[in-house]
């Protein structure tokens, strides 16, 4: 399956923004979805999943309270609500998906990838 994202962008810290990520497939029941991000020089981190028949949600801690991930079942398309942005927030944010849903939050427990895209956020 080939995943895209988009939503990306430059803003203020308090601001807010939204990473749609679209499938070219429809996403089965058993898939888990990702989000990850990776700021330069440093790992690809984990930031949310989401269960895709479940619904079932899951975070690290640095985002909780301000980032909702949720899903379009319908339009096989994974969402990233990102509130009270802070500076280091900034990263490339990849959407990814795990056709197993193991719910791992680790980069390697996920088969398929979209190609990023650059969130900033200015102090």
């Amino acid at each position: 399956v080939r995943l895209v994202e988009s939503g990306g962008g430059f803003v203020q810290t308090g601001g807010s923004l939204r990473l749609s990520c679209a499938a070219s497939d429809r996403i089965f029941s058993t898939y888990t979805m990702g989000w990850f991000r990776q700021a330069p020089g440093k790992e690809r981190d984990f930031v949310a999943l989401i269960h895709w028949e479940s619904g079932t949600t899951y975070y690290t801690d640095s985002v909780k309270g301000r980032f909702t991930i949720s899903r379009d079942i319908a339009k096989d398309t994974v969402y990233l609500q990102m509130n009270s942005l802070k500076p280091e927030d900034t990263a490339v944010y990849f959407c990814a998906a795990d056709r197993w849903g193991s719910g791992a939050v680790l980069p390697v427990g996920y088969g398929y990838w979209g190609q990023g895209t650059q969130v900033t956020v200015s102090s």
